[in-house]
């Protein structure tokens, strides 16, 4: 059953969920420019895994009920996808920052937009062409390729960003005939499966503060989902997914005053162009689905 719909309780929670996302970064920032990044979110997989296999243990059929689907090697890549995304990400944060890393993966629903076609075999219009087009200028403008400063790593959220967009393509997918719930328990099996043997390889001595910064990395983890699997149950996406763009905005200042960071002209432009794309794609993809 379907909760009631609530567009303004939805977008509360989506703007939470930024808070605590970005929040989530910051301490995984911290972390991994401590500790080796394959441990750091190896712990944090342990943690998701163990949270989705109870709930999954207590559902109706218990386990075997719970992770059962028709697709097992899609389920596995799409997970596979996302761990790879979330270390590439999380090395970007500590070789580029907060601002930059998260300025050129806001890039991630143009990548959606575009790579639906050829994914899911949607049609996509000239006009949202026009705004992939549009939000790659704001990319390049961040990248600045040609002018003399520009670093390969600023290439790495952007194939952060493309695995991102794959991932929630193929979870879209994997939708046709798993539930979404089935998707959740997965991701957090194979995540700690494919994790557990570098996170062993790669295992440092934590100290006793930095535990507890990696509790709380988990704690948002699951906390961020949860609230945003809830979001998405009392809002239509298209309605609230646009106050997604937020986090961007908190990040940044996270970044400045904690990490000192710099939000440089051409970065905080780019990001400008990059959102507006981004959000005239969401308006296009609504106004379609509500065409007769």
């Amino acid at each position: 059953m379907r909760a009631t719909q609530n567009i303004g309780r939805g977008i509360w929670l989506m703007v939470i969920v930024t808070i605590i996302f970005s929040l989530q970064d910051a301490i995984s920032r911290h972390l991994s420019g401590a500790y080796n990044v394959y441990m750091v979110v190896t712990i944090r997989y342990w943690f998701f895994a163990l949270f989705t296999l109870t709930i999954a243990a207590r559902s109706s059929g218990g386990l075997r009920a719970a992770l059962a689907t028709q697709q097992p090697l899609l389920q596995t890549v799409r997970a596979l996808l996302l761990v790879f995304e979330i270390v590439i990400v999380i090395q970007a944060f500590v070789h580029l920052g907060l601002i930059e890393t998260h300025a050129v993966f806001a890039a991630y629903p143009l990548l959606v937009a575009a790579l639906s076609g050829p994914v899911l075999g949607e049609t996509v219009g000239w006009r949202r062409w026009t705004a992939i087009g549009i939000g790659f200028v704001g990319i390049l403008i961040i990248l600045q390729p040609g002018y003399g400063v520009f670093r390969p790593q600023a290439v790495i959220p952007l194939f952060g960003a493309f695995l991102f967009a794959l991932y929630s393509l193929l979870t879209r997918f994997a939708a046709r005939k798993d539930a979404a719930s089935v998707s959740f328990y997965w991701t957090g099996l194979i995540g700690a499966l494919a994790m557990t043997p570098l996170g062993l390889i790669f295992w440092q001595p934590m100290i006793a503060t930095d535990w507890l910064w990696m509790g709380a990395l988990c704690l948002t983890a699951v906390t961020a989902h949860f609230l945003l699997i809830r979001a998405y149950e009392i809002a239509e996406a298209s309605a609230i997914q646009p106050f997604a763009y937020l986090q961007l905005v908190w990040v940044s200042g996270i970044g400045i005053w904690i990490f000192g960071d710099i939000l440089r002209p051409n970065v905080a432009l780019g990001a400008g162009v990059v959102v507006c794309a981004g959000l005239f794609t969401l308006w296009r993809a609504r106004a379609k689905a509500e065409t007769p």
